[in-house]
C-alpha cells in the first residue's frame, strides 16, 4: 500500500508516522500494493484526530477518530476500518463487482455478519421546492442533523446537513 501521511496544524514526527503505516499495514490483507491510503493527523487542544481515507472503484473506505491521545486514535481508526470491510464484505463485493483495489483473499474469504443491515422504518412526504437556507431553518425546526428537500433553485434533490461547529452543509447531486 502506498502511504500518503500529512499532519494538519501538527507536525507528523517519525514516530508518529511510523505508528500509522505499522498500523494501517494491517489492513495491506484487504488491498492490492497499488492501493494508497490518506492519512491526516491533526491536534486541536486535548482532541488528537486522525482520518483515513483510501480510495476504492466506485466509492472510499473511510473512518475517522479522536481521542485524548494520537496512539489510541491510530489504533482505533484501524480496528474500525476493518471491522468495516469484514461487515460489509457482501455489499462492498457486489459494489465493486471485479474487486477493484481489493485482494482476491478478501474477496473470497466469508466474515460473519455480525449485523444485518434492515430498514425497519419507511417514510414518504410531500417536497414543495425550497431554498437550502429554509430547509436549514426546516430541520432546525423539527431537531434533526440532516433535511432532504426540493432544491427551489436546481428543482434535484438535496440534502442540508449539521456539520461540526454549528454550521450547515448542502449536498447536491451531480449530473
Amino acid at each position: 500500500m502506498k502511504y500518503i501521511i500529512v499532519g494538519k496544524n501538527m507536525e507528523v514526527t517519525p514516530s508518529l508516522d511510523s505508528a500509522v503505516r505499522d498500523k494501517l499495514s494491517r489492513l495491506e490483507k484487504f488491498f492490492q500494493s497499488d492501493t494508497e491510503v490518506h492519512a491526516t493527523l491533526s491536534v486541536e487542544r486535548d482532541r488528537h484526530k486522525i482520518e483515513v481515507t483510501i480510495p476504492v472503484k466506485g466509492g472510499i473506505i473511510r473512518s475517522e477518530q479522536v481521542s485524548n491521545d494520537m496512539y489510541v486514535s491510530i489504533d482505533l481508526v484501524e480496528e474500525i476500518i476493518e471491522r468495516q470491510l469484514k461487515k460489509y464484505k457482501n455489499k462492498i463485493i457486489d459494489k465493486h463487482q471485479s474487486g477493484g483495489s481489493f485482494k482476491q483473499e478478501y474477496l473470497e474469504k466469508d466474515y460473519m455478519d455480525d449485523e444485518e443491515i434492515k430498514i425497519v422504518r419507511q417514510k414518504q412526504f410531500d417536497m414543495k421546492p425550497m431554498y437550502p437556507e429554509d430547509a436549514c431553518v426546516q430541520m432546525e425546526l423539527l431537531g434533526h442533523n440532516f433535511y432532504v428537500f426540493c432544491n427551489a433553485e436546481t428543482e434535484a434533490i438535496n440534502v442540508v446537513y449539521k456539520r461540526k461547529g454549528g454550521t450547515y452543509g448542502l449536498i447536491e447531486p451531480e449530473m
